[in-house]
Formats: C-alpha cells, structure tokens, sequence
C-alpha cells in the first residue's frame, strides 16, 4: 500500500530524507478515478525515477462548469488500490484549504500568449489559467525533479511547458504517450461515466484522427477537418472541434510544410460527456 498523505508538512519529511540520499523524485498530478492510462505514468515515472508521488486533487479553479465539477468522478479507495498494484510510494491527497489557503495568492501573472486561445481554451475560457495556477502550486509544494503527464491532453502538456520554460523552472516534464483500450478509445476518467454503448461509439473518434492520419498527405487539411467534424456529427457527437495543428505552438496550420511537428486535436460530447484526444501525424524525420 502507498504511504498516503493529506498534509505537505508531513510527505516533505519522507521526501527530505530521500533527497539527502542523492534520490531522483517523479510526480505525477492526477484528479483521481484512476484507471490503467494513470497506472502507465507510474509505471514509466518509475524508470525514469528513484521515488514517485502520485497526488489525486481534484482541482476547482479549472471547472469553468460547476456542474462538470460536481460531476467529476471521485474515487479515493478505489484509487488507492489501483496505485498499490504498481507499487506506487507516495499517494500525496490534499484538501482545497491546503492548496489553496487563504493566506497564500497562489494566483500566476503568466501570459500564454495564443496557447491558451485556442481549442480547449475556446471552449473553456479560464481553464488553463487553473491548470497552470494547480500544477504550479503542486510543483511548489512537492518539489519533484522530473513532472510527469500524459499525452491525452496535449494542449495541456503543451502549455506546463511554456509555464515551466517562462518561470524558469527547475523541474523537468516527461511525457507519457496516450494509453489506449483494443479499440483504440483513449482511456479517461470521463469514460466511467458513459453507458457500454457510449464507450463502443467513442472509439469513432480514434477511427476518425487515423483517417486522417492516412490521408493527410493526399487531401487538403480543411477538406479532413470537415470531414472529422460531419462524421463525428453522424455518429451521434456533438463535436467542438477537429482541427490540425502545429504541435509548438498550437496554431492550425494550412499546410504540411508549415511545421515539422504536425498533431490533430479533437473535442466532441456524448452521452454528455466532452472527450478529448488528439493524434501526432508528422514528427522531426
């Protein structure tokens, strides 16, 4: 079983102690209902570092609605499990008040300049600003080496990056390629909450990124956004979005030679629940 902690104080002893032994430390920020996606960051935390902690917060200043928050999945037995199974050593579970507490402004005074303008920040305004507030709160409190997180949420890695590059930050952020089920669906919280009919019809938006990913040298980048969105929109999605983008700076592009680095990025509600995930179609050669 993890050693779970609800207080800084208490976890920073164990870390000292380990950090005075030279010892690397990984973390990995999590909102609970933990499935085997989170359990591959633990696993790959666990290569690349001597201790992990993994925090499960569920973080209010990201919801920009208060009945997804509400909503969000909350599984603390369940996930202290899971994390037992991997041999997690750290299970870091703070209240609001800790990350939070009325006498430190845990506020950041960060530009994202269009980062944050785009895609998830479109459709949840203030979002990132929350991400970024937590994650930054967490870095301080845990003080880690190396932060670890997932692809899934590529917009979200993306912009930690430019958090951490512009605050000149010591930590290094390691990211983890999407975990998937047989189906190709991204594995999400989220998933939890659609029905086994749901989770058989959101595997369209994998089929949908490796059409795209297969003709993407052959047909003009608009023509395959409209066509993610109409075949998403057919299937039964309320899609947001389906857009190509360049994966630096996370602006669409026109064509293949505007970029080395090439991602698809895709939001769509069913069953009302928003998915999101994303598909790389051209890296450095």
């Amino acid at each position: 079983m993890p050693e779970i902690f609800n207080t800084i104080e208490s976890l920073d002893i164990k870390l000292d102690s380990h950090r005075r032994n030279g010892k690397t430390i990984a973390f990995v920020p999590t909102m609970g209902a933990l499935h085997s996606g989170h359990l591959e960051l633990i696993k790959e935390a666990q290569k690349i570092a001597d201790i992990v902690v993994m925090s499960i917060f569920v973080n209010p200043t990201q919801f920009n609605d208060k009945n997804d928050l509400l909503k969000y999945p909350r599984t603390i037995e369940a996930d202290t499990n899971l994390a037992q199974s991997v041999g997690l050593d750290f299970l870091y579970i703070p209240d609001v008040s800790e990350i939070y507490p009325d006498n430190v402004d845990t506020r950041l005074n960060l530009d994202l300049g269009l980062l944050d303008k785009v895609m998830e920040g479109e459709f949840r305004p203030g979002h990132f600003e929350g991400v970024c507030q937590v994650v930054k709160r967490l870095l301080d409190l845990v003080q880690c080496d190396i932060l670890v997180m997932g692809q899934k949420d590529f917009q979200q890695f993306t912009i930690v990056q430019y958090m951490i590059d512009q605050l000149k930050l010591t930590v290094k952020l390691h990211v983890v390629k999407t975990k998937r089920d047989k189906n190709g669906l991204a594995l999400s919280s989220r998933n939890a909450r659609l029905t086994d009919e749901g989770r058989k019809k959101a595997t369209t938006i994998y089929r949908t990124m490796i059409y795209i990913k297969k003709n993407i040298d052959l047909k003009p980048i608009q023509d395959l956004e409209q066509y993610g969105m109409k075949r998403l929109a057919k299937a039964g999605f309320n899609p947001e979005y389906v857009t190509i983008v360049n994966g630096y700076d996370l602006q669409k592009v026109k064509t293949l030679t505007t970029s080395d680095y090439i991602v698809v990025c895709v939001a769509a509600w069913l069953e009302g629940v928003r998915l999101i995930d994303n598909f790389v179609l051209k890296t450095k050669s």
